[in-house]
């Protein structure tokens, strides 16, 4: 557990820069572009700022109510925004810190938030003063922070193991893409050059064409005369992620429907979204029964006559091709690509019985890739859940650790993924 750290200097906090405090990580240091020492603020000046000790309870006033409050382990400066708490020498700040971030004290500290709408909630030090709390004795609250530190910490450590696992699972998913859709699945086919600094070499049987010569692009949209009472389900590019819808598509009626939800979508069309493209928006519609429409900020590619539908939606996954696109495109809040130039970008194009084969392959690769993340992203959700209950219960006294610190301190304590796998077996039992 972090300790306080005497400052030999009054001046030596501000060298380590500003903080900030999150709902999810607690007190930070506020990192300034391009690594400078430098403190890192916004504002022009640094009066009004306030200083911050080691173990000093940090509050964001106006967003206390979703737990964005924590104890510092830094020392340094924070907006006047910012409330600054220090605690009395007979209590174990840390204690404080686990607890006060607990679900029980979020939705209390909620309550006692002065506001009207959520968002401008705001908790004023006489509410805070005004929050009973539960204070066992110094030695336990000891023993609760020591148990705390050691368990959390494990728990905090295989969480990042597990995300940056799914990091990792996803490189690999583009990486077979991008050796399949570009080099096929011969590792020895002869190459030859593509004639396009981006697309490298290709396969020598492959051809080169423009996309608009290989697939139809926004053929089909609905005309203004639609009739009013017309119902469809509704895809704008949030709902879609890559490879997946991450939402379902809403119901709505054309009357309601927003000016931009007009392309339609049917069986075998791929769509990629040419606003943002950076977010990686694209989506094979495999079958598609109902009438659905998608946002004009996706283009809508349709395969044509020797062209394997799925092997379009790969090509377009492949981070090669989104990345040209992001790099084509036009703005800074929502950057664009012009329809003209979309459809003028090159791709390599096998014969068709070579596409449908690595589509196939492509299918069965990203399925065990993406079973491996979908099983990653459970084990976090678990021991999430996991991590909040059982900091709730030791902090307000619904669990004993007295005699469990002294084994946490011996690191007698069992592995997250050893309770990750028993959850797991329960549930599938």
């Amino acid at each position: 557990m972090p300790q306080s750290r005497p400052l030999t200097n009054p001046c030596q906090r501000f060298l380590l820069g500003t903080l900030s405090v999150s709902q999810y990580t607690g007190v930070t240091l506020r990192k300034q572009a391009g690594g400078k020492d430098e403190v890192d603020t916004r504002a022009e000046s640094l009066v009004g700022y306030k200083c911050v000790e080691a173990n000093d309870l940090v509050v964001n006033i106006m967003l206390a109510w979703n737990g964005s409050m924590g104890v510092s382990q830094f020392c340094g400066i924070v907006s006047p925004s910012y409330c600054v708490y220090r605690f009395k020498a007979d209590v174990q700040p840390w204690y404080f810190h686990f607890l006060l971030r607990s679900p029980t004290y979020k939705a209390r500290i909620k309550a006692i938030s002065t506001g009207i709408v959520e968002s401008r909630l705001r908790m004023y030090t006489d509410d805070l003063y005004c929050l009973e709390v539960p204070l066992p004795p110094p030695a336990e609250q000891a023993a609760i922070v020591r148990y705390l530190d050691h368990t959390d910490g494990r728990i905090v450590r295989y969480l990042r193991s597990r995300e940056r696992l799914i990091e990792l699972l996803k490189e690999y998913r583009q990486a077979v893409i991008h050796e399949s859709v570009t080099r096929g699945l011969d590792p020895d086919v002869p190459l030859k050059p593509s004639g396009v600094a981006w697309l490298g070499d290709v396969p020598a049987h492959w051809e080169v064409r423009r996309l608009k010569h290989w697939v139809g692009i926004n053929e089909a949209v609905l005309p203004e005369t639609t009739d009013p009472d017309f119902d469809f389900r509704y895809l704008e590019i949030g709902a879609v992620g890559t490879g997946v819808l991450v939402e379902e598509p809403s119901t709505i009626c054309f009357a309601h429907a927003p000016s931009r939800a007009r392309r339609i979508v049917k069986s075998g069309d791929t769509i990629i979204s040419t606003v943002r493209t950076y977010l990686k928006a694209v989506w094979f519609a495999e079958e598609v029964n109902d009438a659905l429409i998608c946002s004009t900020g996706f283009a809508v590619l349709t395969p044509r006559r020797a062209t394997a539908p799925k092997f379009v939606s790969y090509v377009v996954q492949n981070d090669a091709f989104t990345d040209r696109v992001t790099a084509e495109s036009v703005g800074i809040a929502y950057p664009a690509i012009a329809e003209s130039r979309f459809r003028s970008f090159h791709v390599c194009v096998p014969p068709l019985a070579e596409q449908a084969a690595i589509a196939a392959y492509l299918d069965k690769q990203t399925a065990a890739i993406d079973a491996a993340i979908t099983r990653a992203r459970r084990e976090i959700d678990l021991l999430s859940e996991y991590r909040t209950r059982l900091i709730a219960d030791v902090v307000t006294g619904q669990v004993d650790v007295r005699e469990a610190a002294e084994l946490s301190h011996l690191g007698k304590v069992i592995e997250p993924n050893a309770m990750v796998e028993k959850v797991l077996a329960l549930e599938n039992s």
